[in-house]
């Protein structure tokens, strides 16, 4: 028919003749274009990826194109996944074994105005992959660590949690909880306020803004208003000679860094004269306008006014361009060293490098720093706990593979995300253990674990009175949490050791020894020994 069509003259063809034309063209374009794309492949951000300003978006449990540095660990946890997913689907020898999955939701490419460097993502990374592979190393169900990129910038959440909320519907392998939160933006806020609205139970892991807070966001780490104790603390034992000085970072879009200058200025404003000594910057992490990391005018000031003790309100990754300023300018006529007080997850490794240790003794300088793990805790100084133990056992198997080293963990990251997705993957054991427990179901048709069950175990307090039973034994200690209602969600008896370096040459100018623990919702802040 069409061959009678072709041989008639256009002029004398209808509509329908034309229509068969039009048809048959728009057939062969999509032919072509299924083709093509066969033959390219599911393209550089996978089949569940959508590829956003040279990002990779969206949801998967399979490797996708990110940064070159951490390329080899998401192949790793898509390697995990699918393990997981033959043993559940097709297991070689033994029962199935079911599963569910825990979304890792975090950038996984970074530039200079992200607020993760490509290195703070391999090591928080590499501490989710050791806690996944420690939990599918027991029984009850395994976990798939499903990897979902948000952005370099933490901007595009929102088909991100699109996609998590539809995942936490699936009866199979539903989806549980969500982890890897890295930052304190207007985004992160705005990212957990839409997770609670779904239900989803969240784990921040290395948040300290105080004011990151929503119904269904927990929180691993210390936040600024506990560092800040802790700093208080320290201060109370080593005072100096109350001489202090405030350095702040002046983007407004930083809520990390306008929570810490105002719990600083809140808790050491009267006594170290904050309100009339403190010069502000403009940090590298964000996209306000302007010439970042200008220190002339603090350290001039800090130089002229002979300040002792410097509370730095900004990110870790603009204190080296400080130190190197205040280097420039040598000791300043000082008799003590200056103390540079910050609060964070951990000593970031720019800070400890060769390099920035030599100009923070060209400037007779010392780093004090309100943290949520201490090196101490692995070079081998104090006995290691158990689950201390069995992370750094998972983390040693990434070591080779991945060119990792154990210096690495003293920023805290591979330890905070390590304890952020045990959190989770705990949770989950309680609720299976006890829902299938009691002759309620059968051995072989085992109930799986949904988003509500986890959340309502998370809920349940697991500190009451001298009593830690239920509580987190992680890598970063042992805490817990108080419930709904109480300090909103905050770690509770959370170890907080504050950390110098360089660390004291002799022993009477050791750390203060008394440790503190992120404070409890009650007279005493209490903590079971």
């Amino acid at each position: 028919m069409l061959l009678r069509l072709f041989r008639r003259h256009p002029r004398e063809w209808g509509p329908v003749e034309w229509l068969a034309v039009f048809g048959l063209g728009a057939l062969t374009a999509v032919a072509i274009t299924v083709i093509v794309g066969m033959a390219r492949g599911p393209g550089r951000c996978g089949d569940d990826l959508r590829d956003i300003d040279g990002d990779c978006i969206g949801v998967t449990e399979n490797a996708f194109e990110a940064d070159p540095g951490v390329t080899s660990l998401i192949q790793a946890v898509a390697d995990e996944n699918a393990r997981v997913r033959r043993t559940a689907e097709s297991p070689s020898s033994g029962p199935r074994i079911p599963y569910v999955r825990i979304a890792l939701m975090m950038p996984f490419t970074a530039d200079e105005h992200s607020a993760m460097t490509t290195d703070m993502i391999r090591r928080g990374l590499a501490g989710a992959l050791a806690a996944q592979r420690q939990a599918n190393r027991f029984g009850g169900p395994h976990y798939q660590l499903l990897l979902a990129p948000d952005g370099r910038n933490l901007d595009q959440w929102e088909p991100v949690v699109a996609r998590l909320a539809e995942l936490s519907k699936d009866t199979r392998a539903p989806l549980v909880g969500v982890t890897g939160i890295p930052s304190s933006t207007p985004d992160t806020r705005r990212a957990i306020a839409a997770l609670s609205k779904h239900s989803i139970p969240t784990v921040g892991p290395v948040i300290t803004a105080a004011t990151m807070n929503a119904p269904y966001f927990f929180k691993t780490s210390a936040n600024n208003d506990q560092f800040a104790r802790a700093l208080g603390r320290y201060l109370a034992e080593k005072p100096g000679k109350h001489r202090g000085f405030l350095v702040w970072d002046n983007r407004a879009e930083d809520v990390y860094s306008q929570n810490l200058r105002s719990v600083f200025e809140r808790h050491f404003g009267d006594a170290y004269g904050l309100t009339h000594h403190n010069s502000n910057f403009t940090g590298t992490s964000g996209t306000d306008k302007g010439i970042p990391q200008r220190f002339t005018d603090a350290v001039q000031k800090i130089c002229n006014e002979k300040s002792d003790t410097v509370f730095f309100a900004g990110r870790d990754q603009d204190l080296p361009a400080f130190v190197e300023r205040l280097a420039q300018e040598g000791d300043c006529g000082r008799t003590t060293k200056l103390r540079i007080l910050k609060v964070g997850i951990g000593l970031e490794p720019t800070l400890t490098a060769d390099a920035p240790t030599r100009r923070l003794d060209d400037a007779r300088a010392v780093i004090v720093d309100a943290s949520c793990v201490d090196p101490a805790w692995w070079s081998g100084k104090h006995k290691r706990g158990k689950a201390l133990g069995r992370f750094l056992d998972r983390f040693d198997e990434l070591k080779k593979p991945h060119k990792l080293d154990t210096e690495q963990l003293n920023d805290g990251y591979a330890v905070m995300y390590h304890d952020a997705f045990t959190l989770l993957a705990n949770a989950v054991d309680r609720t299976y253990t006890e829902i299938n427990e009691g002759g309620r179901r059968a051995p072989k048709s085992p109930s799986i674990p949904t988003k509500d069950d986890v959340y309502n175990t998370l809920i349940i307090p697991s500190i009451s009175g001298d009593s830690c039973d239920s509580c987190l034994i992680g890598a970063g200690g042992t805490y817990g949490f108080e419930g709904p209602g109480k300090n909103d969600q905050w770690a509770v008896c959370k170890p907080v050791p504050v950390v110098e370096y360089p660390a004291p040459a002799r022993a009477d100018e050791e750390r203060p020894h008394s440790l503190y623990r992120t404070y409890r919702d009650g007279p005493g802040d209490a903590c079971p020994s």
